[in-house]
Formats: C-alpha cells, sequence, structure tokens
C-alpha cells in the first residue's frame, strides 16, 4: 500500500470509527433558495449549485483516489463524468450525511457489461473531510466537509441533476 492510501486509509478508519451520534437533517431550505443544478468540476476540485444558471454555493472538493477519466468498473475508485441525478438521501450515512449520485446509468451499465465487469455503485456527495484536508481520500465519491454536507443538504432535493466534468 503505497503511503498515499495509506494515509487515506488511516483517515477513513478515523471517520469510520468516530461514534455516530443521533443527529437530524438540516431542514431544506424554502423552495426559491435550493438550487436546480450541480456543476462538479473534477480537475479544479469545485462543485458549484445553481439556480436559473446562476451560482449559489460554491465549495472545494475531494475526490476518489484515481481522481482522473471516468468511472469504469468496482473498485477503480475514479468520480464517474457525466449527467446524472441525486437519487437519494441517507441521514445515517458513515460520512456524516450523504446524497446518492444516480450512477450507473444505462449507458455505464451497458460499457461495464461489454468489458465483463460490474460498473459499481454508491457514489456518493457526503461528509467526513476534516477541515483544512486537501488529499483526495474517496473510493469515487465526491466528499466535503460535514459543516459543507449540511448546507448542500438543506440546498439540493432529491432528483436534481448534477453534471461531473472532467
Amino acid at each position: 500500500m503505497n503511503a498515499r492510501r495509506r494515509v487515506g486509509a488511516a483517515l477513513l478508519l478515523l471517520v469510520c470509527a468516530a461514534p455516530a451520534a443521533a443527529r437530524t437533517p438540516p431542514a431544506m431550505a424554502a423552495k426559491a433558495q435550493q438550487a436546480d443544478f450541480i456543476v462538479v468540476d473534477k480537475s479544479e476540485r469545485r462543485m458549484q449549485l445553481l439556480r436559473g444558471g446562476k451560482v449559489l454555493r460554491s465549495y472545494k472538493i475531494l475526490l476518489g483516489d484515481a481522481p482522473k477519466d471516468h468511472k469504469r468498473q468496482q473498485g477503480d475508485e475514479r468520480t464517474p463524468e457525466g449527467e446524472y441525478r441525486i437519487s437519494g438521501r441517507n441521514q445515517n450515512s458513515r460520512f456524516h450525511l450523504s446524497l446518492r449520485v444516480s450512477y450507473p446509468n444505462a449507458y455505464d451499465r451497458k460499457q461495464a457489461r461489454v468489458r465483463g465487469v460490474d460498473p459499481g455503485g454508491d457514489i456518493m456527495i457526503h461528509g467526513g473531510t476534516p477541515p483544512g484536508y486537501g488529499r483526495d481520500w474517496t473510493d469515487g465519491c465526491i466528499a466535503l466537509t460535514d459543516r459543507e454536507i449540511e448546507e448542500v443538504w438543506s440546498l439540493v432535493p432529491t432528483g436534481t441533476t448534477i453534471r461531473i466534468d472532467p
């Protein structure tokens, strides 16, 4: 295991070993304040929440341990690229709170089937990143701090389109 991977594994161990506090997720913001589109720029490590084409919020993000290129299969530690939707919410996430990204879509499943591999899944926008931490550490997810995911949770309804750019 290389040094970078060991640091990521240690971070995950700390996050996962922390006792889960009973919590109520933040309330949804008023409809007029909610995002209607999410844009993720992997190369800039930036996620923007938009409403009517205007940026509501912008966040520095961390990605999977292999951040370049589109996710192709289970275990490749890549963050997918393309257009998806927020398809669910988990208030009991190991990573504070999480919003599920609808990866794999039909195209992703077809491409994986052609290659004879499992496309993977469980791609989330989640918390768990310690403030000030700057290295990619997830298995393909989009990571924020706990404070940031609480804000995103309240601003992003289920069904919101997310476009993940290289």
